[in-house]
């Protein structure tokens, strides 16, 4: 099996709840901006627990993937559901220098939601010590598909039981609970 190193890469892109739809839901007075660092966070918090719970990425991001090699079977697979498109594709060299590849020599696997992977065309050229540069856009929203619904009242009513319970409880209500209907299996 090769190794894969995964990385974060790219822009920061929007939470897929925006401030204003959070204070909304949170009926505050629309004149009082001083909480809005705090629910701000609420909402990254809460997108993030739900990340983990389902084993899905709930806003768009890149990613670059790593590998010494190709597989042998030619199928790369990722932990990024959805996985939406293959971005730039080029083996670098010890010096640095990287040579672009075409995109077209890996295509997205038969189902880029529930069993993300690549697909290596064989007329990949083999990397000759150099390294395999892979960077791929995944998540919701953006160029990816719409955020289901249930995930995003779900990020609306986390951020809103931590925001009006804080202090109170651990962590109402469950994220388990909420994600439970959209999280990725693993074999």
């Amino acid at each position: 099996m090769v190794p894969i190193r995964v990385e974060a890469g790219g822009v920061e892109a929007p939470e897929p709840v925006t401030l204003a739809e959070m204070r909304l839901y949170l009926r505050l007075d629309p004149d009082d901006a001083s909480e809005d660092a705090l629910v701000a966070s609420l909402i990254a918090a809460a997108r993030a627990s739900l990340e983990a719970e389902t084993w899905r990425l709930l806003k768009p991001a890149r990613f670059r993937v790593v590998l010494a090699a190709w597989p042998r079977d030619r199928r790369i697979a990722l932990p990024l559901s959805p996985l939406v498109g293959i971005v730039r594709l080029g083996l670098a060299g010890p010096n640095g220098a990287v040579e672009a590849l075409e995109s077209g020599l890996l295509r997205l696997g038969p189902d880029p939601v529930e069993a993300p992977c690549l697909a290596v065309d064989a007329a990949a050229p083999e990397p000759g010590g150099r390294t395999i540069l892979i960077e791929v856009a995944a998540g919701y929203g953006g160029d990816g598909p719409a955020l289901p619904e249930p995930l995003r009242l779900a990020i609306l009513r986390l951020a809103a039981a931590r925001y009006e319970h804080r202090g109170d409880e651990a962590d109402p209500p469950d994220p388990a609970g909420l994600a439970a209907p959209f999280r990725r299996l693993r074999l």
